[in-house]
């Protein structure tokens, strides 16, 4: 067979079918059906609410793709029967290393990496293509809309199922390196679903915390802080790190924050941060650098994040343009810079 001329490699290089065949099962929850018994074409649309010409064509695409297979004998009712093959298998929902979150379309995951269709626009701007979205961009879509607001729930019953497990990212630093016995009151700006805020509490009992973030991921911080050892001293708040922020609190902590955003943003936030603390109260500054492990793992970051890897100089200047100054420097690590910040 001749080598394929430069041309034909580089449209097999570029080619979207197979990616976009794989993420539609996916999303459609084709595996799914497939192992509750609707194995034609026509059950299958059936089940998946498509039409049944173009489901066939997909089905018959991941047969040769390998994700599926066929009858190898004629059926009585003459009709194709589809199962999965290994390889199909890690798309069911249940199947102990399933990728079906990852890969559906209609995820917040899915969502996020749509950016990589649009990396031309992160080469131009440095931006994530979804920052210019309709509706605000990707954080205030996943963390408002109430289509996402079951992704969010189910986030939360899996980490309260390995509430066990060490903190993530080098974050124990924030509990165990920073001295939070001057502190009464602590606030976690954009604090997620409340994994650290919890740790800080059991560890130290005598701090009271506030978590602020956007709705949906908000309200199911709440639900766990209610149902956990520390619900009389923790609360979750509706809020934005954009707007003013609870104020009067003894640190303010800002935990892999900033790398979402570029340095516009990151000091609109920071000075927040500023105005909310006032002139006694300090902000711990924990971004996480994102490990950039050659050009194509950096392409993927930056085109969901506009700063993945700033250095602890890099963030020192940030805080210097939002009137902080550094008042203590954590141990360095490899992941996450560490700094107190008072207002000048």
């Amino acid at each position: 067979m001749a080598e394929p001329q430069p041309y034909e490699k580089l449209l097999s290089l570029a080619d979207l079918l197979a990616p976009s065949a794989i993420r539609a099962a996916a999303t459609l929850r084709l595996a799914d059906h497939l192992h509750a018994g609707a194995t034609t074409s026509a059950a299958l649309a059936e089940r998946a609410g498509t039409r049944p010409d173009v489901t066939d064509a997909l089905l018959r695409y991941l047969t040769e793709l390998g994700i599926l297979t066929t009858d190898e004998a004629p059926t009585t009712d003459a009709v194709t029967h589809y199962a999965l093959t290994a390889l199909g298998e890690p798309l069911l929902s249940d199947h102990p290393r399933s990728v079906r979150e990852v890969l559906r379309g209609d995820s917040m995951i899915g969502h996020g990496t749509r950016a990589l269709l649009h990396l031309d626009h992160t080469v131009r701007t440095g931006e994530p293509s979804h920052f210019a979205e309709p509706g605000g961009g990707y954080w205030e879509t996943v963390n408002n809309d109430p289509a996402y607001a079951g992704e969010w729930a189910q986030q939360a019953r899996a980490v309260d199922a390995h509430a066990d497990l060490p903190l993530a990212w080098g974050a124990e630093q924030i509990v165990t390196a920073y001295d939070w016995s001057r502190a009464r009151t602590v606030v976690d700006v954009g604090g997620h679903l409340g994994v650290i805020l919890l740790a800080l509490l059991r560890r130290h009992p005598h701090l009271r915390g506030t978590l602020v973030d956007l709705k949906n991921v908000a309200e199911q911080a709440a639900a766990r802080f209610a149902r956990s050892d520390a619900a009389d001293r923790a609360e979750a708040v509706v809020g934005s790190f954009f707007e003013p922020l609870p104020a009067g609190a003894d640190v303010y902590l800002l935990s892999a924050i900033l790398a979402d955003w570029d340095d516009k943003d990151a000091v609109r936030i920071l000075e927040n941060c500023r105005e909310a603390a006032g002139p006694h109260g300090r902000i711990l500054l924990a971004d996480v650098a994102m490990p950039l492990h050659g050009a194509a793992t950096e392409l993927q970051y930056r085109s969901m994040m506009p700063a993945p890897a700033r250095d602890a100089a890099e963030l020192e200047a940030l805080c210097a343009t939002a009137g902080l100054r550094v008042t203590w420097r954590g141990p360095a690590t490899g992941v996450r810079t560490l700094l107190e910040l008072a207002a000048r």
